[in-house]
């Protein structure tokens, strides 16, 4: 079975991943197929020629293509009509799915029955999962606990994307990621969690922004702030900057593939002669440097802030930081 969806690099995307998702025709167990007047023979036909799909054993879905999110949810509950969506697919439906996956994830009880099934992930928790959040007819758990679960249970430097994600999706508040944290208090992986939602940021606009301040924060370096706005003498924002240092006027900038088309990269250089000429130090850093050299993205900062130690600190009338 394919993913259902690959890394999320912008989330505005998977904060706009819940509006466009198709919904498939609802799935039918094989012995609902037959009470339905179809033969087993008809069946198989109708499988072999793609005029139905399978996405689990004994689950149907009417259709030549493959079932999306929504069909294979919605099949994967079939089985287990007392769990709900979470983790993972939760967070695709609440719309900050960021973490990639190849199977349905589903929330259960401890002690409950607990689905075992080709390409369905079945989590059991100890907490109460509470009354579902109905997404496109999907129950699904709470957004807090969602994004606290894979707080706990991502690598760090995949988690905090999620929580970033689910601040500038509107799924969340600080206030809920804080409450939902302490009610995990105890479980596994709750320590990363508490520290990460202690430096979640819904003003970050893509993973790697994310990542990119994590490597800061863990490095002790917290002068940066995300999508920071650079006015003009007029006081119109002319743009925003990826991480920007106020107080020293060095900006720390991603360029993933988005800035390689000729009217993205014209853009570009307008927008850096433009904040080189107020005083910016502009840095730049790829996905080879955050994933393969990321001590050299701390070298390179630090190196810049020595050589801006004694300059002049941005003007108060631009600093629109908090």
């Amino acid at each position: 079975m394919a993913a259902m969806v690959a890394i999320v690099d912008i989330y505005s995307q998977a904060a706009g991943l819940p509006w466009r998702l198709p919904i498939d025709q609802q799935s039918r167990s094989y012995h609902q197929l037959l009470s339905a007047g179809l033969p087993a023979g008809a069946i198989s036909w109708r499988l072999r020629r793609g005029r139905i799909q399978r996405p689990y054993h004994g689950r149907y879905i009417p259709g030549p293509d493959l079932p999306g999110l929504w069909g294979r949810a919605q099949a994967a509950l079939m089985d287990s009509p007392h769990s709900v969506l979470g983790f993972h697919t939760a967070a695709q439906l609440h719309g900050f799915g960021v973490a990639p996956t190849e199977s349905i994830h589903l929330l259960t009880q401890a002690g409950g029955p607990f689905p075992q099934r080709r390409g369905v992930t079945a989590h059991q928790t100890v907490l109460p999962i509470g009354p579902p959040v109905r997404i496109v007819g999907l129950p699904c758990a709470s957004a807090a606990r969602v994004a606290v679960d894979l707080a706990r249970s991502l690598p760090r430097f995949d988690a905090l994307p999620v929580l970033d994600a689910a601040l500038f999706a509107g799924a969340v508040t600080p206030e809920d990621l804080l409450i939902e944290v302490g009610r995990h208090d105890g479980l596994r992986g709750v320590r990363q969690a508490r520290e990460l939602v202690a430096v979640a940021d819904g003003r970050a606009e893509c993973r790697q922004e994310s990542q990119l301040r994590l490597l800061l924060t863990d490095a002790g370096i917290r002068d940066y702030v995300p999508q920071l706005p650079v006015r003009d003498d007029t006081g119109c924002v002319r743009c925003r900057l990826d991480l920007g240092d106020p107080h020293h006027m060095i900006a720390a900038e991603y360029d993933g593939s988005s800035h390689l088309s000729r009217q993205r990269l014209q853009q570009d250089r307008w927008r850096h002669n433009w904040l080189e000429q107020r005083g910016w130090a502009m840095r730049y850093f790829t996905s080879s440097d955050l994933y393969h050299s990321p001590h050299q993205i701390l070298s390179t900062l630090a190196a810049a802030r020595r050589s801006r130690a004694y300059r002049r600190p941005w003007r108060s009338s631009n600093d629109d930081t908090p």
